[in-house]
């Protein structure tokens, strides 16, 4: 590939992997079998130039490959205030990738998808919370793709020998343990975006272990611990003591060494990290968003009940993000029915956060996600609330942040 044998696509992507692989210092390349591209996501003319120069090349994946949240939702981003000369640039970025023989899977949680990783399976991915869902919950293998060398990756069929990779590199490194936490508040969904961003906080690209839990998490509740921990730090991969697959013990999780960092997790340690996700200090609201990662079809199935017989304030927008698969399947489910009877709206195939859709009045948020807690006042602009579903459901009616604290106190 890199002699050009295989087409002059195969040769760049070949050598920019080379050139990169010894910034990481490895002494060799190694197979992957599957990838998942962030560089979809239109965010200005180098990374759309660098797509439709790869697929004139007429370069093509080399493994089943996804692809992450695009720029636009095809369909209705006329609905929203995206300008319409971004929309075609971030189109044609689209277009670009599809050619190159990627699956048009236009999601940031692919790991909830068909072509979900097995265990010990070598992948390519980018997006850091698909990543550390990879690694963690699923003990696929994959190190922290930077966009433009993920698709590289996917051309070639290979990647450095480094990091995550290797198993001697996925011990972890610093212990956190949960101290006189309450059942309750484990099983609560709002203690997974709260913790993950205690511990991506603290740990930063460090790997930690979690030991104490005494409920076992659904997966959209590991997926928003992740997705958290991936925002406050640069987790990339963690371990839950008798729930994630290379952890049955803590010696397991350590490999059999000491940790580096014990954190013992107190309440109020909890209710701190839960205060630093609101950074709205009045009642004001402006919008509901939830989908950060994506809404998957147990979150749609969730939702549906909670929304029936109500109404949003005319105040306020209710936005809930997805990926167009997850959206078919949730209406044949009968799940948007009542988002659309409630005056809620779907938004497909990309993220608030990935392209300029949200319109200049509104200032204040409200999510369940720590993600969109985290990233929304610094890409955004707004303040935020950060909430149980219910609490969003709640505020959304009554047209100011209402919160329900019971559980915390």
């Amino acid at each position: 590939m890199l002699a050009g044998d295989r087409g002059p696509a195969a040769q760049m992507a070949m050598s920019i992997l080379v050139r990169m692989a010894r910034v990481y210092g490895a002494a060799e390349l190694m197979d992957i079998s599957g990838a998942h591209i962030d560089s979809t996501i239109y965010i200005g003319e180098a990374g759309l130039e660098y797509a439709e120069r790869l697929a004139s090349l007429g370069a093509k994946v080399a493994v089943p490959t996804t692809l992450n949240v695009s720029g636009l939702d095809e369909q209705h981003w006329q609905e929203w205030p995206v300008p319409r000369d971004w929309a075609g640039k971030a189109h044609r970025q689209m277009i670009a990738y599809q050619s190159m023989g990627a699956i048009p899977t236009w999601t940031c949680a692919p790991y909830q998808t068909e072509w979900r990783p097995a265990f010990g399976q070598q992948i390519a991915w980018g997006e850091s919370n698909a990543i550390v869902f990879a690694n963690s919950v699923l003990g696929a293998r994959t190190e922290r793709y930077p966009d433009l060398l993920d698709i590289c990756c996917a051309i070639t069929g290979r990647v450095p020998a480094v990091g995550l990779h290797l198993t001697e590199n996925r011990a972890g490194q610093v212990l956190f343990r949960l101290i006189d936490v309450p059942q309750a508040i484990q099983a609560d969904d709002t203690f997974y975006p709260v913790f993950g961003h205690l511990v991506g906080r603290i740990a930063q690209d460090r790997i930690p272990v979690i030991d104490g839990l005494t409920v076992a998490p659904a997966e959209d509740q590991l997926k928003s611990f992740g997705a958290a921990t991936a925002s406050s730090g640069a987790v990339a991969l963690f371990h839950m003591v008798g729930v994630t697959p290379e952890a049955p013990t803590i010696q397991a999780a350590f490999q059999g060494r000491p940790p580096g960092q014990i954190v013992n997790v107190t309440m109020d340690d909890l209710r701190q990290a839960r205060r630093e996700l609101s950074t709205s200090e009045g009642q004001q609201l402006d919008m509901v968003v939830l989908g950060s990662p994506h809404f998957s079809l147990a979150e749609f199935g969730q939702l549906a009940p909670l929304l029936e017989g109500r109404r949003v304030h005319a105040g306020v927008q209710f936005l809930v993000t997805t990926s167009r698969g997850m959206a078919q399947l949730a209406k044949a489910a009968g799940h948007l029915d009542p988002l659309q009877r409630f005056g809620g709206r779907l938004t497909v195939d990309t993220c608030i956060l990935a392209t300029p859709m949200l319109p200049p009045n509104i200032k204040v948020l409200m999510t369940n996600s720590a993600k969109y807690a985290y990233y929304s006042p610094g890409l955004l602009g707004t303040t935020v609330a950060f909430g149980s579903l219910q609490d969003c459901i709640d505020s959304a009616v009554t047209g100011r942040i209402v919160r329900d604290d019971s559980l915390w106190r």
